[in-house]
């Protein structure tokens, strides 16, 4: 009998370790199948045929994002603010819009910058325009959305980045935002060493052994991140071209104009949705009739601020700071949804 339940442990233990995108990715195709066979094998025709279209675009961001890493490309970020306050907002909302961080694994990073005494308005550009865009998000936006669609996130993000430093920048002539960060906060741990100790480039990184190791385990890493992701977005995608009428989606946020982008922002601000796995549902939503300036201004709020972003800058920074940030991105979002869709 403890035989038994020592091997269910076990088993239970397994199934714990087993990635819950993966697990969900698995329930949604078996629960599918179970309800309609048809559906099940379309939805799983529909996830291969749509992996092979973007595989090499899959393959080229996954090598951007290890030759960055392994080169020590990412360091460069600690550049950005050094200079006056004018270049280092400028500076900051660049390299934001070109680094390799997501809303929440930007916070290390941010608390670093700011327990350093970097002023707020160049961290403000950076930690606006880091989640939006960087060069696999760009590569991927071009293979699902197009290459006019992934250069005008491009640009959004950099303007949204300008649009918070330079707005925190004109406020700071008040009191408002001094001492930014919360009591107790730390300076970004391990994950602030990249801005405190800069590595040295190395552009030909595979000449040496530690740095081709780099490049090999973050390729590897990348890949089954992005895979899974994508994997699952494709098979909602799936589903939703099956079940959601193009119809309803067509009279929400169909039409062009500022009702649609408001409405999308105020969906996206909230929503929790990897950023990779967002491009293929909102492709999905571009067919059935969304409208190109909502679908853009989905895509630059929720990339910002979902809701766990929103609960990690909330817990690092100072009330007067998160609302900033939030207010920020939210305009940030409108906007440019509104002027994407009179440029498109």
């Amino acid at each position: 009998m403890s035989v038994d339940i020592m091997e269910r442990t076990q088993r239970f233990r397994r199934l714990a370790q087993v990635d819950r995108v993966w697990l969900v990715t698995a329930g949604v195709l078996v629960g599918t199948s179970a309800l309609s066979a048809v559906q099940g094998l379309e939805s799983l025709i529909f996830t291969g045929e749509s992996l092979w279209s973007i595989l090499p675009f899959l393959l080229a961001s996954v090598g951007a994002a290890a030759y960055a890493q392994a080169t020590g490309a990412d360091s460069l970020i600690a550049r950005a603010f050094q200079g006056r306050t004018i270049e280092m907002i400028v500076l900051a909302a660049l390299f934001g819009t070109v680094s390799p961080f997501c809303s929440c694994g930007v916070i290390p990073l941010i608390a670093a910058l700011l327990a350093m005494g970097v002023p707020l308005a160049p961290v403000m550009a950076f930690w606006l325009a880091s989640p939006i865009m960087d060069p696999s998000m760009f590569v991927l936006t071009a293979g699902v959305l197009g290459l006019p669609f992934a250069i005008g996130k491009t640009a959004a993000a950099f303007g949204i980045g300008l649009l918070g430093g330079f707005g925190v920048h004109a406020l700071q002539k008040g009191n408002l935002f001094r001492n930014p960060l919360r009591d107790g906060v730390g300076d970004g741990g391990c994950g602030g060493a990249m801005v405190r100790n800069s590595r040295e480039i190395e552009w030909k990184f595979w000449n040496e052994s530690s740095r081709r190791r780099t490049f090999i385990r973050d390729a590897r890493k990348n890949l089954l991140f992005l895979g899974k992701w994508l994997i699952l977005a494709f098979v909602l995608e799936s589903l939703m071209l099956a079940y959601v009428p193009a119809n309803l989606v067509a009279t929400i946020v169909g039409e062009g104009g500022w009702l649609p982008v408001l409405t999308a922002t105020i969906v996206g601000v909230p929503a929790y949705l990897n950023g990779f796995a967002a491009l293929p549902l909102v492709g999905g939503l571009i067919t059935q009739g969304m409208a190109p300036d909502a679908a853009m201004a989905f895509l630059l709020a929720g990339g910002v601020t979902s809701i766990p972003a929103a609960i990690a800058v909330f817990a690092l920074a100072r009330v007067p700071v998160f609302l900033s940030y939030l207010v920020f991105a939210f305009t940030g979002a409108v906007v440019g949804g509104l002027l994407y869709g009179t440029i498109a």
